[in-house]
């Protein structure tokens, strides 16, 4: 149901009365709620008023989103690998490469490791333009970057969540080897061996710190930095810049056959 302005207002004065001369005991309880589902279809007839308000918004938005920033040469999708894949590793790369400088000019520090989700890689990425609404279409939420300090045992502890999970989660910074029987043959953090002792930062996603997906270890962070930087800006940063994207799937995370 579509109201004019003008009808909108008498509805709100009309509900407004009806509150007002509705009064309750302080202990009544309703006896029965019922509910019904209004379906939303194209039956519906639109508001051409409403429809004349928002066009000009519209057109603002789709000029925006169509805004051609980057090239890709072929399609990217996140099920082109096991356990690391060509637009996964964008992202990862991503996220290091733009959101070190930010992190270094707050804390003097570096960052070790990136870590995001591979259910967070909402769309493949076409070959041909790519697009501000591309970058929505990749990472349509609004998650921040934020950067958890770990202890060695935390990371080996985030180690074994990547083994277990079955899934090409994005990383960068971290090189794993696993052989066939999922034993790890070798672990390395920015080319060095993981020290137990050590402390790292990594960088990943304000819902991945939260728990999200089970990642339960990013609770024995000792400090959280947050970057205030949305990952879907920093995506259409990168995609800026880089003029034509060319990932590939690499030896990051790797299994022996």
């Amino acid at each position: 149901m579509f109201f004019t302005q003008h009808e909108m207002k008498r509805y709100l004065l009309f509900l407004m009365l009806i509150a007002g001369s509705c009064k309750f005991s302080g202990d009544y309880t309703p006896t029965r709620i019922e509910g019904e589902q209004l379906e939303i279809t194209s039956a519906i007839k639109a508001n051409d008023s409403l429809e004349r308000f928002i066009e000009p918004y519209k057109t603002n938005i789709d000029r925006e989103m169509e805004q051609v920033l980057a090239y890709v040469p072929y399609n990217l999708t996140k099920n082109d690998g096991e356990l690391n894949t060509a637009i996964g590793n964008l992202m990862a790369d991503a996220l290091m490469e733009l959101s070190a400088p930010v992190f270094k000019s707050r804390t003097g520090e570096n960052i070790d490791i990136v870590l995001l989700n591979f259910g967070g890689i909402r769309s493949s990425i076409t070959m041909g333009n790519v697009t501000t609404r591309t970058a929505f279409q990749v990472m349509p939420f609004e998650n921040e970057i934020v950067v958890a300090t770990l202890k060695g045992e935390a990371i080996r502890d985030m180690i074994h969540y990547l083994i277990d999970s079955g899934n090409a989660h994005p990383v960068a910074g971290i090189e794993l080897q696993l052989e066939q029987d999922n034993s790890i043959k070798k672990v390395l953090i920015q080319g060095e061996p993981l020290q137990e002792s050590a402390t790292y930062n990594v960088a990943t996603s304000d819902y991945l710190l939260q728990g999200g997906d089970n990642m339960v270890f990013f609770s024995k962070a000792q400090k959280v930095t947050n970057l205030d930087y949305k990952i879907r800006n920093l995506l259409i940063d990168y995609f800026k810049q880089e003029d034509t994207l060319t990932p590939v799937r690499d030896e990051r995370f790797i299994r022996f056959k």
